[in-house]
């Protein structure tokens, strides 16, 4: 009943309260970057694949700029990666409108992250179920390593998380997601600025 029902129901009426709530946070933090990102803008929207793989447009918060060298081509992400969007990023203020997503439907407050189309082909079977409930803002895999972990450990979490919904285990997932934003823990690999891609393999 939880996941067919109450999961929706809490995930909209948190997730409308909570945009309510933080709007103002959202508007200055839309003006920081608006500002930082050299006229690149401060919002992006990224084709993921959601519940059952339908593709969405998943909102962030856009932590780098657009610059690009002589010949046209952007800069290395470390480049492009501004003071401010650093800050947004470790504090995971660059997940705020992403509530825009969990209030339409696309995504769940607490469930495996949206990652990138291109992945798709790329995943065996047993990795294809995390595609099996929606994607969340937060979940297991988050709050045990994030991008501190290897794609492997990742998905084996997202598949355990699948079969084991429950109130109990986002409740957890929840505070425990509340103490790492706070310790700023397991954000990027040491030394990278987004974490590694994945390629079918690690």
């Amino acid at each position: 009943m939880y996941k067919h029902f109450f999961k929706r129901l809490i995930d909209f009426t948190l997730s409308l309260i909570g945009f309510i709530v933080i709007s103002p946070i959202f508007i200055i933090v839309w003006v920081w970057l608006t500002i930082a990102n050299k006229g690149a803008g401060a919002l992006f929207f990224q084709e993921r694949p959601g519940k059952d793989e339908k593709i969405f447009k998943v909102i962030k918060f856009k932590t780098m700029t657009d610059e690009r060298d002589a010949s046209g081509k952007l800069l290395p992400d470390a480049e492009r990666l501004t003071k401010v969007g650093r800050f947004v990023r470790s504090t995971s203020l660059d997940e705020i409108p992403q509530l825009i997503n969990v209030i339409k439907g696309d995504m769940s407050l607490i469930g495996p992250r949206p990652l990138r189309t291109y992945y798709l082909p790329l995943y065996n079977k047993t990795q294809k179920r995390r595609h099996e409930v929606r994607p969340g803002i937060t979940g297991w895999a988050q709050v045990n390593g994030r991008n501190a972990i290897s794609w492997t450990k990742k998905f084996e979490l997202d598949v355990y998380y699948v079969d084991n919904v429950s109130s109990l285990l986002d409740l957890k997932i929840i505070l425990l997601t509340i103490k790492k934003v706070f310790i700023r823990e397991g954000i990027t690999k040491e030394g990278s600025v987004t974490t590694e891609a994945f390629n079918g393999n690690n």
